[in-house]
């Protein structure tokens, strides 16, 4: 492994350790194909980029957002990048997470079945 990749795995790492609460509710629901028999991986590289989760079978990324990536101009760039690399990126208020986990997955579920 070279030593950027190194880096990278250092990071994944890392975030998967401090995981936000809303992160850690959607991984339970996602982990072990949980939904619809989809695989996905927690804080996964796609390109030169970390998302939240991935599912690569469907070119799917979440992102599970706080109120610090509203108007975000770096997070428009980064979706343009990964639909450049066919992945159609899903995003999620924590809060939705929290108080809305069903209608998250409906949404999340619906996309995985329309690709």
């Amino acid at each position: 492994m070279r030593g950027a990749e190194r880096k990278k795995a250092r990071i994944r790492q890392r975030l998967r350790r401090n995981s936000t609460d809303a992160e850690m509710k959607l991984w339970l629901a996602l982990r072990a194909r949980r939904l619809g028999g989809f695989k996905f991986i927690r804080q996964g590289k796609v390109g030169r980029y970390i998302v939240d989760f991935v599912c690569r079978e469907k070119y799917i990324a979440v992102e599970v957002d706080g109120g610090e990536h509203a108007d975000s101009q770096k997070d428009r760039v980064r979706d343009l990048v990964l639909a450049s690399k066919g992945y159609r990126v899903l995003r999620f208020w924590n809060s939705d997470v929290l108080k809305n986990i069903d209608g998250v997955l409906q949404v999340l579920y619906s996309e995985l079945c329309a690709r």
